[in-house]
């Protein structure tokens, strides 16, 4: 299974910095890493893909990090601690208490500026679902029904859709094609082969019946 990072900019899904009840601000950041059920953009003319909302059922989620832009140097917030994971009707929720680190203080600045408003997260799939497309501008529908090891989640200036990733799957996608046409051009030969058999059988029946 693959490392893969996926960015979400939806409004349901932006980053945001809570308030208090009184109505000042924390520094309390939320968030969702992931959406259930809302096509990705297309990678390419290949494929487009969608989250199940079943994915995080069987999801490790131990030692998960919320990082700044996937970058380790920039932690935020460390699953059994100071950073809380949830699944809802929309998605993957995260949340955290911005440290009081340049990091920390950096981010708090940039969501409020707007000038960061969407999240990532870095994934391995456990099991996904290809299909014909049903959009003409792509070639396949892909379905992550359920995802492995949950690596890190957080804030990202940039969509991460590295085309090394993309072009990984797309090997792996395309041996698998090959392996079906094999199986089928291989289940052909085996029906070829058998009909040679039945077209001697009938010759001796028919030999058979004229000795007669």
């Amino acid at each position: 299974m693959s490392k893969e990072q996926r960015f979400y900019l939806f409004d349901d899904a932006n980053i945001s910095i809570e308030k208090r009840e009184d109505g000042t601000e924390s520094r309390k950041v939320v968030g969702y890493a992931a959406v259930f059920d809302k096509w990705s953009r297309n990678f390419s003319s290949w494929f487009r893909e969608k989250i199940d909302r079943e994915a995080f059922k069987e999801t490790d989620m131990s030692d998960t990090v919320a990082l700044f832009n996937h970058n380790s140097d920039k932690l935020l917030a460390r699953a059994g601690g100071t950073l809380k994971l949830s699944v809802d009707e929309i998605g993957l929720r995260y949340e955290f208490e911005a440290p009081n680190t340049t990091a920390g203080n950096d981010l708090l600045e940039n969501i409020r500026r707007g000038d960061v408003r969407g999240s990532s997260f870095a994934f391995t799939v456990k099991e996904d679902e290809w299909t014909e497309s049903e959009s003409d501008q792509v070639e396949e529908d892909r379905i992550i029904r359920s995802i492995g090891m949950l690596y890190d989640v957080g804030p990202v200036t940039f969509p991460a859709y590295p085309d090394t990733i993309v072009a990984g799957k797309k090997r792996s996608f395309e041996e698998h094609r090959e392996e079906e046409k094999q199986d089928g051009d291989r289940a052909d030969s085996r029906a070829t082969d058998e009909k040679p058999e039945e077209n001697n059988l009938e010759v001796f029946e028919k030999e058979l019946e004229l000795y007669k």
